[in-house]
């Protein structure tokens, strides 16, 4: 599987966690629709909810008039699951390809302003980091 597909289907796998508190292993057997399972993504399903409080309150220091709660599902999922790869994975992914990754991602699932808000978002985490 390739990692922009794994991402993708990490992306489900954490919003339907977050949406109905559904146990990890059936998210991920659920977004799988049946492919053989892929270790990138249990990597970034298991590490989100695994450093969960950290990212949550790196991502809540960035956000300007909003609260992490109030975010779109999809949006508060995609900025966990880049903030764990800028994180925890940045010997083994570029952030600039994180970055990019998640506008394009957000593109295809979030709403007409998430590509610009998820890219000022993860800019800033960036350039702490």
């Amino acid at each position: 599987m390739k990692r922009r597909t794994a991402r993708e289907k990490a992306l489900q796998a954490l919003f339907q966690i977050d949406v109905s508190g559904t146990e990890p292993e059936t998210a991920i057997e659920h977004v799988l629709e049946g492919e053989k399972s892929d270790e990138y993504l249990s990597t970034l399903v298991s590490g989100v909810l695994e450093h969960k409080e950290t990212i949550d309150s790196e991502i809540k220091g960035f956000l300007e008039k909003w609260t992490l709660e109030r975010l779109a599902t999809v949006d508060r999922n995609l900025l966990r699951l880049s903030v764990f790869e800028l994180r925890y994975l940045k010997e083994e992914v570029p952030a600039n390809v994180v970055l990019d990754e998640a506008i394009e991602i957000a593109k295809l699932y979030g709403d007409d302003q998430s590509s610009k808000f998820i890219n000022g978002v993860l800019s800033k985490v960036k350039e702490k980091l």
